[in-house]
């Protein structure tokens, strides 16, 4: 797998953990904001006043149906344009350890395996060949110039070069590059002599390899 693909995977994992982390938090402060709703509603409609006494807090811890909330909701009088108001206050941690974390924390254990994985794995590749001041990354699958600089290549122009490279003499006959390079085209002649034409300019520019002719029946790749 390609660098790029494994960092995309990575992201992907981490951006579904939060998401699903954060609409957990979400739907649970939801469901506490209705709990001490309720129990607030029943409090003041049993005590019938707006003052916090010490019965008032335990009358409302007592209707508070979520069990982690008792004794971590809080009441406060609030000033309002309409005169005083008693509220029902509950911290963000509270919330956050009352919401169920498990699918989150599972995609996040997996992010985590993920990124060691790839950082172990990435670790290890070098480039596959370096010839002629040229080398080949499988890592990207890319090819750096003695700069570290990537020379830009078009699919077909990629796929010859890496044939090039995989081969250990780096001599192709014609016959192997059209029936890899073009395994439907009866007769790919003329489009393999423009491909090599304008790749030899390229690899010239950026190392000290050429690639010669063999009386048109096989193509070489060389260090001039």
């Amino acid at each position: 797998m390609k660098q790029k693909y494994a960092v995309i995977i990575l992201f992907a994992l981490i951006s579904v953990s939060g998401i699903t982390s954060f609409s957990s938090y979400q739907a649970t402060e939801r469901m506490i904001t209705e709990d001490m709703k309720s129990a607030l509603t029943k409090t003041l409609a049993e005590q019938k006043s707006d003052v916090i006494s010490t019965d008032t807090i335990r009358v409302f811890n007592s209707f508070l149906t979520i069990e982690q909330l008792r004794g971590n909701a809080v009441l406060a009088v609030t000033t309002r344009q309409d005169g005083l108001r008693c509220e029902a206050k509950c911290s963000a941690a509270t919330i956050f350890s009352v919401s169920d974390q498990r699918p989150a924390s599972v995609l996040w254990a997996m992010a985590l395996l993920w990124g060691l994985y790839c950082f172990w794995h990435y670790r290890k590749q070098v480039p596959l060949v370096a010839f002629g001041g040229l080398a080949y990354s499988e890592v990207d699958g890319r090819f750096y110039n003695t700069k570290g600089k990537q020379v830009k290549l078009t699919p077909m122009q990629q796929q010859l070069m890496e044939m090039f490279f995989r081969n250990e003499s780096h001599h192709l006959t014609k016959a192997e590059i059209c029936d890899t390079l073009w395994p439907k085209k009866d007769d790919a002649n003329d489009t393999l002599y423009t491909l090599i034409r304008r790749l030899k300019p390229i690899i010239e520019e950026h190392s000290d390899l050429m690639i010669e002719s063999d009386r048109g029946r096989a193509y070489e790749l060389k260090i001039r």
